[in-house]
C-alpha cells in the first residue's frame, strides 16, 4: 500500500481530513467515492481535482467510486451555488453520464480485473424508486433540523445577506447526499468520500448518517477549491469554461490556458494536475528560478495535462498551432491545422468573405488586399506594402504580380494575410 495522504498532502491537495483516516487507509485496500455532477456532457477542468483525488486513490492500492449524481443533479447543491440548478430529464442524463465515463477512462481503470478497478455508479438508480414517504421515515428521522441548520452552506443561504431563501428542495439535499454514502457503504464497503472543501458539511453528514443508521464508522477527505494567484475564477477563460471535449475546448485552446498560467499558480497546478513525482518538480521548479522567462514550469504543465486530457499527437498539433502566431510557421504549418484549430488561432484577428467563383478565376493581390477585405486603406497603400516586401500570404511573401487561387486555401476555406509582423487578416471564401 502507498501512503495515499502523504500522497496528497505534498501535492497541495489536502484541504481537511476526519482524524483516523490515514490509519484506516494503511490498513488494507479500501473505496472511496467522488461525486459528479451530471449536468453537462462534459466535464471540465474544475472537476479534475476530484477525478485526480480519484486516479492517486486508484494508484495507492485502493478501489475509486466516480458516483454520477442523477439525482442529487436534479436537484440542486446549496453549497457554493447561489441559485437552483434545472432539472434534467433522464434521457439527457444518461446520454451525459456515458459521456463523462468515457472521459473518465482516460483516467481511471474501469476494464482491468483487479480488486481495485474503479467503477461508475448514478445515485438516480437507487433514489429513482425510493418514494418520499420512506425517506422521511428510513432516513430523515435520524437526522434533526438543528444539526442541518448548522452546517456553512445553509446559514450562508439563510444569512440576511443572501438575496434569495432557501427551497425545501435544496435543504434537503444534504440529506440525500448523505444517504448515497450509506447506501454505498452498505453496498460497496465505501467507507471513505472526498470531495471539494465547500463538500464538507454534506460528507459529514454522511458519515454521520453511516454512524446512526448502520452503526458504522466513514470518513471524509476535502481538497482545496482551486484558484489562481490573481483572484480570477480557476478553470474559466473569456469563453467560458474550459472543457475536457475537443469539440467544446479544442486541445490548442486546452493547451493555451494551461500555458498562460502566471509563475505562482504554474508551481502550484504541477503538483495538483500532473503525475510527475515529488523530485522532478522540485528540479523543474528550480530551473524555472533560474530563469523564469523560459516559462519552463508553465511549458511542462501544459504539456503533461494536454497529452493526459487528449493525446500526445493533439500536443504536438498544438504547439505547432502556438508557433504560428509566436514562432517560425511555415505555409505547410498552416495547412496542417484543422477548421476549429485555425479559427482558435485567429480567435479576434479580423476576417472578410470572398466568393468562390472569384477565387476560381484569380483574383490579384491588390484587389484582395483593398477593395475585398478592406485590410489595407487603398490601392496605393497595398502597392507600396508590395514593393516594401512586408505581405505575405499564408506565411509566404508575395509580390504584386500574385494571384489567388484555389490551391492557396487552408482547410478548402481560408486564407492568412499578413502585412508586417502583426497585423493579421482572415478571409473566408463562401
Amino acid at each position: 500500500m502507498k501512503n495515499f495522504i502523504e500522497e496528497v498532502t505534498w501535492r497541495g491537495m489536502l484541504h481537511d481530513v476526519m482524524p483516523g483516516t490515514e490509519e484506516h487507509l494503511m490498513e488494507q485496500m479500501r473505496v472511496a467515492y467522488v461525486g459528479i455532477d451530471p449536468t453537462a456532457d462534459s466535464l471540465h477542468i474544475g472537476h479534475l481535482v476530484g477525478v485526480m483525488l480519484l486516479k492517486h486513490f486508484q494508484l495507492s492500492g485502493h478501489k475509486p467510486l466516480a458516483l454520477v449524481g442523477g439525482a442529487t443533479g436534479m436537484i440542486g447543491d446549496p453549497s457554493g451555488k447561489s441559485n437552483e440548478r434545472n432539472l434534467l430529464d433522464e434521457a439527457t442524463l444518461r446520454h451525459n453520464q456515458e459521456a463523462i465515463k468515457g472521459q473518465l477512462a482516460r483516467f481511471l481503470d474501469f476494464t482491468s480485473n483487479s480488486a481495485n478497478a474503479a467503477e461508475l455508479v448514478n445515485n438516480y438508480d437507487w433514489m429513482k424508486n425510493f418514494s418520499f414517504l420512506d425517506f422521511i421515515r428510513d432516513v430523515g428521522k435520524h437526522i434533526t433540523v438543528n444539526y442541518m441548520m448548522a452546517k456553512d452552506s445553509v446559514k450562508k443561504r439563510l444569512s440576511s445577506e443572501a438575496a434569495e431563501g432557501m427551497s425545501f428542495t435544496e435543504f434537503t439535499y444534504q440529506l440525500v447526499q448523505g444517504y448515497d454514502f450509506l447506501h454505498l457503504y452498505r453496498e460497496k464497503n465505501c467507507t471513505l468520500q472526498m470531495g471539494g472543501s465547500d463538500q464538507w458539511g454534506n460528507i459529514t453528514t454522511g458519515t454521520e448518517l453511516v454512524r446512526r443508521i448502520a452503526s458504522g464508522k466513514a470518513y471524509a477527505l476535502t481538497c482545496p477549491l482551486i484558484t489562481k494567484a490573481d483572484g480570477t475564477k480557476f478553470g474559466k477563460s473569456e469563453g467560458g469554461n474550459i472543457w475536457l471535449d475537443s469539440a467544446r475546448t479544442s486541445p490548442y485552446k486546452f493547451y493555451q490556458y494551461w500555458l498562460n498560467t502566471s509563475d505562482v499558480d504554474a508551481e502550484k497546478y504541477s503538483k495538483i494536475f500532473t503525475f510527475l513525482s515529488k523530485e522532478e518538480i522540485e528540479v523543474l521548479t528550480e530551473k524555472h528560478r533560474e530563469a523564469p522567462h523560459l516559462r519552463l514550469l508553465q511549458k511542462c504543465l501544459a504539456e503533461e495535462t494536454t497529452v493526459m486530457v487528449h493525446s500526445a499527437e493533439d500536443l504536438e498539433n498544438a504547439i505547432k498551432a502556438s508557433n504560428i502566431l509566436f514562432g517560425n510557421s511555415t505555409s505547410d504549418d498552416l495547412k496542417q491545422l484543422d477548421e476549429a484549430t485555425f479559427l482558435d488561432v485567429f480567435d479576434g484577428v479580423p476576417q472578410a468573405e470572398i466568393s468562390r467563383n472569384e477565387i476560381e478565376t484569380g483574383i490579384n493581390i491588390v484587389d484582395v488586399l483593398n477593395e475585398k477585405t478592406g485590410f489595407l486603406k487603398s490601392n496605393g497603400e497595398a502597392r507600396r506594402a508590395l514593393t516594401a516586401n512586408s505581405i505575405s500570404v499564408n506565411r509566404e511573401k508575395v509580390a504584386e504580380d500574385f494571384v489567388f487561387s484555389t490551391k492557396d486555401l487552408i482547410n478548402n476555406q481560408f486564407v492568412l494575410l499578413q502585412s508586417g509582423k502583426k497585423n493579421y487578416f482572415v478571409v473566408r471564401v463562401v
